[in-house]
């Protein structure tokens, strides 16, 4: 065999092993982009709210995880909080009705009134522009009929609540952070109250400060805070998810701003979901595309504020708003956890983490 047909026949090798690799790589792509379409069920969908679903909170019940509780917004101007088992079943004798367009929820523990411990749940009232608070698991009233916020803003759509998320700091002080339809583009587009005991076992809220860029360009409805970590994170909707610190005393510099490309259209439920006191997983709803994207909740040595994107999972809940996550064992449905995404048929759709997560993501362990 001579040179001319030994180089041939080397080029030909190259050409064949490269076109192979290239083969390789596409069916690995495409096999990536399959496993990220296939759609995600819920092991439980909850009984139907009246009007309009929206977002949801779980109260984790500290002697009994299997008897705690998922509260549920009714967004209406004749709107209430759902209550559901972990069986997605409506518990009657706490359903709160009567609300005026309830919007977002959440939960914290240990606010003291009347010098006892009082796990609560707050949600925003948009049309009488008051949060609203109530003493759990028993769900009854502690605000006196609703604390004003935003007070003194006039111009439209500025006293129009929207999202909220609870802080409880190192010290045991609890915040709330409340967001609203619209506000300034240039800080303070979010409020945060100290909230305490106002001397007869009911809450009285405190403002704190005034922070937060908005591009205005929607709106910002989901907030969500890393107790732990103590941070704050909220989407600017149809820009991305913009991070800042929870503690007031550490000033209102945006700490980072991620999520910034794939979505399909708002940015919109927040949730976290830990392994640890540092470790774990913030998830954002692509509200348009049935998606949740998952990114690192530690950042990267070089960057504690670089939230890389890990994972995206499609679900079959319609054009989820709010979403949930926690990372406890809770019964034998789920064991490593909860993830509950609202759903546009007035349901809330709960998922076993195990199932998002999947062979990318871990877990924390079952009991």
């Amino acid at each position: 065999m001579n040179g001319k047909s030994v180089l041939f026949l080397s080029l030909c090798a190259l050409m064949f092993a490269c076109t192979n690799k290239q083969t390789e790589e596409n069916k690995t792509t495409t096999d990536s982009l399959n496993r990220a379409e296939t759609i995600i069920s819920p092991v439980i969908v909850t009984d139907t709210v009246q009007k309009d679903s929206d977002d949801p909170a779980v109260w984790v019940n500290p002697k009994d995880p299997s008897q705690s509780l998922i509260i549920g917004t009714d967004k209406d101007a004749d709107g209430a909080l759902y209550v559901f088992d972990l069986q997605g079943k409506v518990q009657k004798n706490k359903v709160v009705t009567g609300l005026k367009r309830p919007n977002n929820v959440d939960i914290e523990y240990g606010l003291t009134l009347k010098g006892v411990a009082t796990d609560i749940a707050v949600t925003t009232e948009r049309l009488t522009h008051k949060l609203r608070i109530f003493s759990l698991p028993d769900m009854q009233p502690v605000d006196n009929g609703g604390i004003e916020v935003f007070e003194n803003e006039t111009s439209e759509g500025f006293r129009d609540l929207m999202g909220i998320a609870l802080y409880k700091d190192k010290n045991g002080d609890i915040y709330a952070i409340v967001g609203r339809k619209t506000g300034p583009t240039t800080g303070g587009y979010l409020w945060q109250y100290l909230l305490k005991d106002d001397g007869t076992g009911h809450v009285k809220a405190s403002l704190v400060r005034k922070f937060g860029t908005y591009s205005g360009k929607k709106e910002i409805e989901s907030i969500m805070v890393d107790d732990d970590l103590g941070y704050v994170y909220y989407s600017d909707e149809g820009v991305g998810v913009r991070q800042y610190y929870a503690d007031p005393t550490k000033g209102n510099q945006e700490l980072s701003l991620f999520a910034t490309t794939g979505f399909t259209e708002d940015h919109e439920g927040i949730s976290l979901y830990k392994l640890s006191a540092t470790e774990g997983y913030i998830l954002v709803s692509d509200q348009g595309a049935n998606k949740f994207h998952i990114f690192s909740r530690e950042g990267t040595k070089q960057n504690p504020f670089e939230h890389k994107l890990l994972k995206v999972v499609k679900v079959k809940a319609n054009q989820s708003d709010g979403s949930e996550t926690i990372s406890l064992p809770l019964n034998n449905t789920f064991k490593h956890g909860l993830f509950i995404a609202m759903s546009d048929n007035r349901t809330f759709h709960l998922y076993r983490w195990e199932d998002i997560a999947g062979k990318e993501l871990k877990s924390i362990p079952a009991k």
